[in-house]
């Protein structure tokens, strides 16, 4: 009987791991390469932020704190003495007659020029997000008059303005219409300065507001489409949230802005008939003939007070509103 010799096959050896290499330990920095490093970054950051602090102190810290200073003063511009009568400067303003005028004006330019630019400017800011014909040249041209100079937009329209060799008022003549006295009459003159300063800074807003209509996602909108909604639905349900954060920026530079006019009103009005605001008569009182250096400096210390009000009441309360996300 022959036998069968079954060998047994032999497993082939698996390969030996590679070794893997080591990596070298690192030691975290010490204590004192972290000082160092604190230092070195210490030092470039008062480099880089020192020269414009020291700039902001000297042109307008500096300022602030003399003004406040000379409001407590009966200075007359010019003069070598001054007088230290405390808070008598603004005792004086809060009971004079003129002082509910002024803050009046003051608050009718405010609402005006600011709800009107802002009104108008959107309302630009939606026509030019269309696709029009010469849309780049109809942007440039609302944003134009922003540019230009105060006192020459001043010039150009207090010749339109003229009753007498005025543009406006030879159309009025032509459609046989009543020229009104737009210099001599206080509530016509203010209507003229707002329009103009409307007229000249609509372009800021316009072109705010059109920058966070481009940034809209268009995803919404077609989804507002294809629900049904429509435009002008869409824009008060979709866009106008979207665009508070913008609102509130345009809100809060406008407002600045129209609270410290002051080239227009001095072109248009040189006197001040109607259009004497907080800004103009703090100028009026230190360089209109009266030299009041420290009364015109108290009027300047409340206008600062209240645009610091009305900034912190925005920045409390306003900005509640604004949806960022």
């Amino acid at each position: 009987m022959a036998t069968i010799e079954v060998g047994l096959r032999e497993r082939p050896a698996t390969p030996a791991p590679a070794a893997t290499p080591t990596t070298p330990h690192v030691r975290p920095p010490n204590r004192r390469q972290r000082s160092r490093r604190a230092r070195r970054e210490a030092a470039l950051f008062l480099a880089l932020i020192l020269p414009n602090a020291a700039l902001i102190a000297v042109f307008v810290y500096r300022p602030l704190i003399m003004n406040a200073y000379y409001s407590l003063l009966n200075w007359t511009l010019g003069s070598d003495t001054a007088t230290f009568i405390g808070l008598g400067n603004y005792v004086e303003f809060f009971t004079s007659h003129e002082a509910a005028q002024v803050l009046g004006t003051t608050l009718v330019f405010t609402l005006a020029t600011v709800g009107g630019s802002m009104l108008i400017g959107l309302v630009m800011a939606v026509v030019l997000n269309r696709r029009l014909v010469g849309r780049g040249v109809a942007r440039a041209t609302v944003f134009a008059p922003y540019v230009l100079s105060g006192v020459g937009v001043g010039l150009v329209w207090s010749f339109i303005f003229d009753p007498t060799i005025g543009v406006l008022s030879g159309i009025l003549r032509g459609l046989h219409l009543p020229v009104p006295q737009w210099f001599l009459e206080p509530p016509l003159s203010l209507t003229m300065v707002i329009i103009v300063y409307i007229w000249k800074n609509l372009g800021y807003c316009a072109v705010i507001y059109l920058a966070a209509l481009q940034s809209v996602p268009r995803d919404l909108l077609e989804a507002a489409a294809l629900d049904g909604a429509s435009r002008l639905r869409t824009f008060w349900s979709v866009i106008w949230p979207l665009l508070s954060p913008t609102t509130f920026f345009v809100l809060l530079t406008t407002m600045l802005s129209s609270l410290q006019s002051f080239d227009l009103i001095r072109i248009m009005t040189p006197l001040g008939q109607g259009t004497t605001t907080l800004m103009y008569d703090s100028y009026l009182q230190a360089f209109g003939g009266y030299n009041r250096a420290g009364y015109s400096a108290t009027i300047s210390t409340i206008l600062l007070m209240i645009l610091l009000v009305m900034t912190a009441f925005q920045m409390r309360f306003l900005e509640r509103r604004v949806h960022y996300a």
